[in-house]
């Protein structure tokens, strides 16, 4: 008798709770990296590689794209499906101008509280004072944004696409990964970038190269379990993987420590410097695909830990990826302000990142409850 194939993650029943898991640990990581000389980011993946959290972040949520809004295709339409995205769209849109408001504010009232208008460039908000409805207007266009604002826009540009690539992606998935690696190359090669604001920037998340994380978190919702061709040069790719992420981590820590630069060579320095984030280097793009195949291989859907209380937390921010971003962004200000009051001492870094943890993860639990259905009461 012939074994049934097994089902594609994006009609496979129930919840993924590694997406849950790794998303929320993304954005605590996304948070304790946005807070300046902070000493808890070293538990981050951005100091021991070339990759970093966003990159995490971006991968499931093409994954998840897929998920949620394949089966609405395939049983309502594309009309309803695509409906459905642009809805998501517009609340992206809304939350990213709310917490642009929020962000602005912010740094405008310290800044004024305290005399210190160095806060202003610092944050790159020197566009408002200089031509403030032109600002206003670009902001509005997502090409003027602050420092650490840069995420949304590049989701809204992303998933505003989606829709015209989701019917191919369920039919020819290689197809459309072949299409979406086809642009990054012509990105790199030919310099392509959207126009941001003051008129001598471009978007610090180049959609047209960030695109390939996303579809390819996208195209695994679909072919996962064709993956499973390769497992016969399992071991030899996972040597491979290991060594690239081994080098990586030397490298990244030469960044830190004087000894281990000079044991960097020249010529190996001339050809890998510098490594863009803007346009998504292929070292990047290469460690952040080394660390996923061995992640597929050590996390397994059903990995008991992934349900541990003490994860609780992490998945719930998770669930509420959008809320919790927004607030993580919100707080890694404040944390930075606190901080600096306070001389960049190791005791407030270490304050700040747990506070911004906590609060982060209450807000979720707060947010599930509120969002779960209340429980039946018996008669």
């Amino acid at each position: 008798m012939k074994a049934a194939e097994p089902v594609p993650p994006y009609l496979a029943p129930g919840r993924d709770l590694r997406l849950d898991f790794f998303r929320g640990l993304a954005l605590w990581f996304i948070y304790l990296d946005h807070v300046p000389q902070n000493i808890v980011s070293w538990i981050t993946v951005r100091n021991y590689g070339f990759s970093d959290a966003t990159e995490i972040f971006v991968f499931i949520s093409g994954y998840t794209a897929v998920i949620a809004y394949s089966r609405m295709m395939l049983k309502d339409g594309w009309p309803r499906a695509a409906i459905r995205i642009y809805r998501r769209v517009w609340q992206l849109y809304v939350a990213h101008i709310l917490l642009f408001v929020a962000f602005t504010a912010q740094i405008a009232y310290v800044s004024i509280a305290r005399d210190t208008p160095q806060l202003i460039e610092e944050m790159q908000l020197m566009g408002l004072g200089q031509n403030p409805y032109r600002a206003i207007l670009e902001a509005a266009l997502l090409k003027f944004r602050p420092v650490n604002l840069d995420v949304l826009p590049l989701y809204i540009v992303l998933l505003a696409a989606f829709p015209f690539a989701l019917p191919g992606l369920l039919r020819w998935p290689w197809a459309v990964l072949l299409a979406s690696f086809g642009l990054y190359a012509a990105t790199s090669r030919f310099n392509w970038n959207l126009p941001g604001y003051p008129d001598n920037k471009v978007w610090f998340f180049n959609p047209m190269a960030w695109q390939v994380i996303f579809y390819c978190g996208a195209a695994l919702a679909v072919i996962a379990p064709r993956l499973a061709v390769f497992d016969r040069w399992r071991w030899s790719t996972t040597a491979v993987a290991g060594l690239y992420l081994a080098s990586a981590a030397f490298v990244a820590m030469s960044w830190h420590y004087n000894e281990l630069e000079r044991l960097i060579p020249d010529w190996l320095a001339r050809q890998i410097y510098p490594i863009d984030k803007t346009n998504l280097d292929i070292l990047r793009l290469l460690h952040f695909l080394a660390l996923a195949w061995l992640t597929r291989l050590v996390v397994r859907r059903d990995a008991s830990f992934l349900g541990w209380p003490i994860f609780l937390p992490i998945r719930r921010c998770g669930e509420q990826s959008l809320q919790i971003f927004c607030l993580g962004t919100f707080l890694a200000v404040t944390a930075q302000i606190i901080v600096v009051h306070y001389e960049e001492t190791i005791l407030s870094q270490i304050f700040v990142s747990l506070a911004g943890l906590v609060v982060m993860s209450l807000f979720a639990f707060a947010a599930h409850r509120i969002k779960s259905p209340p429980a039946k009461v018996r008669a």
